[in-house]
């Protein structure tokens, strides 16, 4: 079983979807005029703009329920992955994939705004609602809807539960299981109250953790600002193969960082569309470019504050793909969030597994609960009659996968979790550069408004855009 797993891994995270994923970004970037880098304090500006309404959350909460998806485990242990497997270079493809993926995010979250429905009084919307209506490929929209549900409710929570578990009986000796328990009953708390109360609870979690991982990173980079040259000199000569210490590597480098980059931003992967989607806005491009924003606060400044927190202490090992290591700097450590408890234990010996195992716990559960939300929304474009046992039953499933998760092993949580992302990152991107001209036109009107002067207000049809229900 093991075998076939992770050839169907391989198979779905061959070169071509890397090469996709950063030619699309590219492409993205070049027809939007790196509207990433133009429209950058906008973005910010439009981060606190809007408030909810009774059939959707304001932009900020639709932000933090995107955030909730985006910081996860891949931000802790994904990162010391890329640097174990690909060396210190994989974090210089993590910012490259970010930096083009902002763009992706855009689109994908324009067009999630642009083509949202309403189920049951909420904004629904996401891949399968703008495949749908703005390819007309209906078949090609059930199949993205079936794949994300199997995705985020059964393959992608294990591997967020396992991280919180090993990293908590790590820190505290609190068997797995019984970790696992306590992660899903707080979990069935929240969902069995509904999106709104998932968005209320992001807007309130999000914004502490990510400020208060960041901060501890602050301490260590400022310990150790000596170093920054060094270590950022390390990582742009290791992405490059220049650096003798990881030489022949390259390949592994840009591999490992695009793969954990996509892994953890999700741009493009189709994700983020469902929260965009749910967001009140006067004009799509609005929460499009608060998307763009939210792929910078993932890989820019959480994993990058991983990064540097374990290269700036050398609590890392980097493997040969032919066995064995080309640097073992910590004998005997597991690949994953064991390199960044090392790192913060070098400076703070009290702190590092038990602030690692609280981080992962919020990281990893608010990830979990983007995950049913994004399944309930596709679940609802699937059962458009309602049906709440439909609902039901995707709780327990959801809770049922995260609790088996923690009790796995973390090799096979990361493959089937990789698998799952893979797949929808296939289905997305086929489908944005598909609907590339509607996403541009939206981009155009937004950007005509703003020359006259106008707060823009979006009307699909001046837009030369069809098949729209609330615009």
């Amino acid at each position: 079983m093991d075998k076939i797993i992770n050839g169907i891994n391989d198979l779905i995270w061959s070169n071509a979807l890397i090469i996709l994923c950063m030619g699309v970004g590219i492409y993205f970037s070049i027809v939007t005029r790196f509207l990433q880098v133009r429209y950058l304090k906008e973005m910010v500006k439009l981060l606190f703009d809007g408030k909810s309404s009774a059939k959707g959350v304001s932009s900020f909460q639709a932000f933090a329920i995107a955030i909730s998806g985006r910081i996860g485990t891949g931000n802790i242990a994904g990162v010391a992955t890329a640097i174990a497997m690909g060396g210190p270079g994989a974090v210089f493809w993590m910012w490259v994939i970010a930096f083009l993926g902002s763009a992706s995010a855009f689109i994908e979250a324009t067009l999630g705004q642009v083509y949202k429905q309403v189920n049951n009084g909420q904004y629904r919307g996401g891949p399968s609602f703008y495949i749908e209506k703005g390819l007309g490929i209906k078949w090609y929209a059930i199949v993205f809807a079936i794949a994300t549900v199997i995705s985020t409710a059964i393959l992608l929570p294990g591997v967020q539960s396992n991280s919180i578990a090993l990293s908590v009986k790590n820190a505290f000796d609190i068997p797995v299981a019984y970790t696992g328990a306590g992660v899903a009953i707080l979990l069935g708390l929240i969902i069995f109250g509904g999106v709104k109360r998932i968005g209320k609870v992001a807007e309130i979690v999000v914004p502490f953790m990510a400020g208060g991982y960041i901060l501890m990173s602050l301490v260590i980079i400022g310990i150790n600002f000596t170093q920054i040259p060094s270590v950022f000199s390390l990582i742009i000569r290791s992405a490059f193969d220049l650096e003798p210490a990881f030489a022949g590597i390259f390949g592994m480098a840009v591999a490992w960082g695009v793969k954990r980059g996509i892994y953890s931003n999700e741009a493009g992967q189709g994700t983020a569309p469902h929260a965009a989607a749910a967001a009140e806005v006067s004009h799509p491009a609005k929460q499009g470019l608060v998307q763009a924003f939210s792929v910078y606060v993932d890989t820019l400044f959480v994993c990058t504050a991983t990064a540097l927190m374990i290269l700036f202490t050398g609590k890392y090992n980097v493997l040969n793909s032919s066995g064995g290591f080309i640097v073992e700097n910590i004998p005997g450590a597991k690949i994953g969030a064991e390199y960044t408890q090392l790192a913060i234990a070098s400076h703070f010996p009290s702190l590092g597994a038990g602030f690692i195992a609280i981080s992962l716990l919020f990281f990893a559960f608010t990830t979990i609960m983007a995950y049913y939300y994004i399944a309930e929304t596709n679940l609802s474009y699937l059962d458009k009659s309602g049906n709440k046992i439909w609902v039901y039953l995707l709780r327990i499933l959801i809770l049922v996968a995260t609790f088996y998760g923690t009790i796995k092993t973390a090799e096979a949580a990361w493959t089937l979790g990789d698998i799952g992302v893979g797949i929808m990152a296939w289905l997305n991107v086929v489908a944005i550069v598909l609907l590339r001209k509607p996403a541009l036109k939206v981009l155009k009107d937004y950007e005509r408004q703003r020359k006259l002067g106008k707060d823009p207000v979006f009307v699909a049809k001046d837009a030369g855009i069809e098949n729209t229900e609330e615009w």
